[in-house]
């Protein structure tokens, strides 16, 4: 048999090895035929259909997968082909979003592009000459629309083409083996592992396919309007170090300035807490204190005279002077690095290898402390995109998690008040045993129903614990570094009894069933503590869901009162409007007033805009230092190391908490050795004039209008069936209730270790 072949392309005779295809014969020789779904680098699958030509058969043929015959007569320019050609484009276009991403940046978008020159009916204008212009087909709009959760690609599904050639790039050119076809017909398009968001999988942002996509379906999210302010680096420099091993040298160059070198002289601050940032900081070389500079002190309230309503002055106590239930048990304080900084002496040192502000640049929560350069410090300074490939990057992350294993996971453990008392020996058994595990926002950790097998502690971002419920979901609270999860379904069932959803970029620690049992069997008193907090936490939901049961939830939904726990009520019958106990909140707190007479109504009561003391705390999530906080009653509590970055006072929705202004002198953080007065900020709330036998607005209502209230059992009286609206000896009576159980320890707690 012959080694070549020899057939006729539009005329012209040709020869070629047997076995090449009819686009490879005609491409090798001049004679152009276009296509979408191939490139040079790839095995050919023709599902574009775009390069399809006549060799004199029943139908046409897709010349690159149709391999040459002996004596072919091929057509690639024909009529007929052109018009086919035709059609194919205008369906294609039909469906896609023009112009798109990649069209927009660049201009050169493929489809685009060949349906310019091939067929400008793709469009019509709309309205004659001039309009703008419209599809000669209906869209066929992707239910799957965009995806923005890869902080590197952005995915638009609407202008992907299924051509295949991104699944081809990452699985023939770089063997990753993450992008593949997903779904049949109109819910057909590309997917991510199992079908995962793009950011969720285990995609670690190449470029491949980017760079082999034909249209605006991926494409580079670029940093735009960014200056960090440091040295510009080459991506062949980067490359060149350890941490940036596996990294494509694609994404870096198309990224240039989202990663810079920064060099700091001895006494340079790098970052400050409380201030907002998007960068995370490696350490080249060199060593950085942590520390927080904000002082440690409550913001304690005390009576400055004596009269018919007490005036309440505000000023900064420690612990010595205002000892609050549950407050001698934290001896760490959890910031944004490898370390947990110590209570009575809150600074620490790391060095070169150790990445810090991490859940500041992925969640643009605050800085949790102030770093300052202990030698002369050299580091790469990185945007989001930069760290999500590192930290998907296996040899990086696995260097990451060898130094926490060996340096932090003992302060970690020993950071949780009811792990404090656990030996070393034990916490070197577990540093080889425990899991390492990274999730994404909204990512499901623990599903409620589900066997319970592991126990969690959360060693970055935010989770939430919730319920479900026929009414719907219920939060039970928000948890941070140094937070757990996981022990009630261990110790009371085998069940998980509540969801646990990452908020944000979230990673934990993961303590297999056996090595938590064991470690119960050996440590009395860490079950005896993890015990009494399981109890706490189910007697307190059983009594939360007895009450709600009488209670018209359709009603609380709407207005939102289900989030609260307690409530300012105005009785509107009764209230005449002479804002005594508006002036009577400012008189008792320097002025400012934490009542405002507006708010929701329900039934003839006005909701006043004061501290709700929220069964979903919002304004708990975020705090970069977990200073915010519930107490066993779920009273909202600040614990005085809040660093006052105001970031709980922009998160509540009904605006119930402030900052407090205090100034205090302390060693410059330029110069330590000198001692300067600054302000410093403090979060404060209502706090139910806690001072007083009962709030002073509840006080000074000449009217018995206002009352303290715990809104389920208050509004379930007031709804059964058969009575009459509550008066005013029923609201007292419900008032003083839950005053009392705001005020009595141990009345309850929620689903955390704080």
């Amino acid at each position: 048999m012959s080694a070549t072949v020899t057939l006729t392309i539009d005329g012209r005779e040709v020869t070629v090895p047997r076995g090449t295809t009819i686009f490879d014969a005609a491409r090798v020789n001049g004679i152009p035929v276009p296509t979408l779904c191939h490139q040079q680098n790839q095995t050919p699958v023709g599902v574009c259909r775009v390069c399809v030509v006549d060799v004199g058969a029943r139908v046409y043929a897709a010349a690159c997968v149709r391999e040459c015959d002996p004596g072919m007569v091929v057509k690639t320019d024909s009529a007929p082909v052109l018009q086919a050609r035709r059609t194919l484009v205008e369906i294609l276009m039909s469906d896609h979003p023009s112009p798109c991403a990649r069209q927009q940046a660049s201009g050169d978008c493929e489809l685009e592009t060949m349906a310019a020159h091939m067929s400008p009916a793709a469009r019509t204008p709309a309205g004659g000459p001039g309009g703008p212009a419209q599809p000669r087909y209906a869209r066929r709009l992707s239910p799957r629309g965009r995806d923005d959760s890869s902080l590197s690609i952005a995915v638009d599904h609407e202008a992907c083409i299924l051509c295949d050639r991104c699944v081809r790039g990452c699985d023939e050119v770089k063997q990753n083996n993450v992008i593949g076809r997903s779904g049949r017909g109109y819910t057909a398009g590309i997917g991510f592992d199992l079908n995962l968001p793009m950011g969720s999988s285990t995609c670690v942002s190449c470029g491949e396919c980017m760079v082999s996509c034909p249209t605006g379906a991926l494409t580079n999210k670029r940093v735009v309007a960014t200056e960090l302010g440091g040295e510009q680096l080459d991506p062949e420099w980067v490359l060149q170090l350890p941490v940036f091993k596996g990294v494509s040298g694609t994404f870096l160059e198309l990224n240039k300035g989202a990663v810079v070198r920064r060099t700091f002289t001895p006494g340079e601050v790098i970052c400050r807490e409380g201030e907002f940032g998007s960068t995370a900081f490696y350490i080249l070389e060199g060593a950085v204190d942590v520390f927080i500079g904000s002082p440690i002190g409550h913001v304690k309230q005390e009576d400055a005279h004596a009269g018919w309503l007490s005036r309440i002055r505000s000023r900064l106590a420690s612990r010595q002077e205002h000892v609050r239930q549950e407050e001698n048990k934290q001896k760490w304080i959890p910031i944004d690095a490898p370390v947990d900084l110590p209570y009575d002496k809150p600074i620490a040192q790391i060095g070169a290898g150790e990445l810090f502000g991490e859940m500041t640049c992925m969640s643009f929560h605050p800085r949790s402390a102030t770093v300052r350069a202990a030698t002369e410090v050299v580091v790469l300074e990185m945007l989001r995109n930069v760290l999500d490939i590192l930290q998907k990057n296996k040899t990086f992350r696995a260097e990451l998690d060898r130094k926490y294993r060996q340096r932090a996971l003992g302060t970690h453990l020993r950071s949780v008040p009811v792990f404090s008392a656990m030996p070393a020996d034990f916490v070197e058994y577990l540093q080889d045993r425990v899991e390492l595990l990274r999730f994404s926002p909204g990512q499901v950790i623990v599903k409620q129903g589900d066997p319970a097998d592991a126990f969690y502690l959360v060693r970055l971002g935010f989770v939430k614990v919730s319920e479900a419920h026929p009414g719907g979901e219920l939060v039970l609270t928000y948890l941070g570094r140094g937070g757990y999860f996981g022990e009630m379904g261990l110790l009371g069932g085998g069940v998980r009894t509540a969801t646990c959803t990452a908020l944000d970029h979230v990673d934990v620690v993961k303590i297999s069933g056996e090595d938590f049992h064991l470690m119960l069997a050996r440590f009395p008193e860490i079950r005896d503590g993890l015990e009494h907090v399981a109890r706490e936490r189910a007697d307190m939901n059983r009594q939360r869901m007895v009450t709600a049961e009488t209670v018209p939830i359709n009603d609380f939904l709407v207005q939102g009162l289900m989030e609260a726990q307690s409530l300012l009520l105005l009785d509107l019958e009764k209230c005449t409007r002479c804002d005594q106990c508006v002036r009577a909140c400012a008189d008792a707190h320097d002025g400012v007033t934490r009542l405002v007479r507006e708010g929701l109504r329900f039934d003839k009561y006005l909701v006043a805009t004061s501290c709700r003391q929220c069964r979903d705390p919002l304004c708990m999530v975020g705090c970069p230092v977990g200073s915010i906080r519930r107490r066993n009653s779920l009273e909202i509590i600040i614990e005085d190391w809040c660093i006052g970055c105001g970031l709980c006072a922009r998160n509540c929705p009904y605006g119930n908490l402030n900052m407090h202004p205090f100034e205090v002198k302390g060693p410059d953080p330029a110069q330590p050795s000198r001692q300067i007065a600054s302000v410093k900020r403090k979060a404060t709330g209502c706090d139910l004039c806690m001072e007083h036998e009962e709030p002073s607005c509840v006080y000074a209502c000449p009217h018995d209008a206002a009352h303290r209230v715990e809104p389920l059992t208050f509004f379930a009286s007031m709804r059964a069936p058969g009575q009459s609206p509550v008066g005013a000896d029923a609201a007292r009576a419900s008032r003083a209730a839950g005053d009392q159980s705001q005020r009595r320890p141990g009345a309850g707690t929620e689903a955390t270790s704080k």
